[in-house]
């Protein structure tokens, strides 16, 4: 078997060290990409954690569709293989090459169906990634000032009487400038 990049003394299964992602066999038979795992899988991660992690299922699918391909060979030459001894009539080979190639061709169904689960898991993470960095992106203005305002060391109190005040120079200077209007016309 392949070694496995994201932990490389392991040679099992290109799928292990990925969370609820192991083998068809060993996690449940038919991930829902709507599933509440898989819908939650990138909830309270940062954009950039969540493309990592994403990144990581792109990484396996790659190894499986790799394996995939090899097998694919296997399973070419086990055919060839069985229809050579089909031809030459060897019974003992026959039967051997025929179990052979039957447990590469379920080998690679499920190797095929692990791809298919990852490719939708993939689909559906990479949908959620835009609502990902919009919440990393929410800024609440109010929170915003309140912290603006402690490291300037100033309170609420504070900055409140400031915005009167220049509330109140606003209303001064549009007065002014009226009557400054009212003249002229007048004059």
């Amino acid at each position: 078997m392949m070694q496995n990049p994201l932990n490389p003394d392991s040679t099992d299964s290109p799928n292990q060290g990925l969370p609820n992602q192991g083998s068809p066999s060993q996690s449940s038979p038919n991930p829902d990409p709507a599933s509440p795992n898989l819908a939650s899988a990138l909830a309270g991660m940062s954009a950039a954690a969540a493309k990592e992690y994403i990144f990581g299922f792109v990484a396996t699918l790659k190894l499986t569709e790799k394996e995939i391909l090899a097998l694919e060979e296997d399973a070419a030459k086990w055919k060839g293989r069985v229809d050579m001894a089909r031809s030459r009539g060897i019974a003992d080979l026959l039967a051997g090459a025929e179990k052979e190639e039957e447990r590469i061709n379920t080998r690679l169904g499920t190797l095929r169906e692990e791809a298919r689960e990852l490719k939708d898991s993939i689909d559906s993470m990479r949908r959620q990634l835009p609502g990902v960095a919009a919440r990393e992106r929410n800024i609440d203005p109010d929170i915003l000032e309140q912290e603006l305002l402690m490291a300037l060391g100033r309170t609420g109190e504070e900055a409140e009487t400031d915005r009167a005040f220049s509330r109140l120079e606003k209303e001064d200077a549009a007065e002014a400038a009226l009557e400054a209007l009212k003249a002229k016309m007048k004059g």
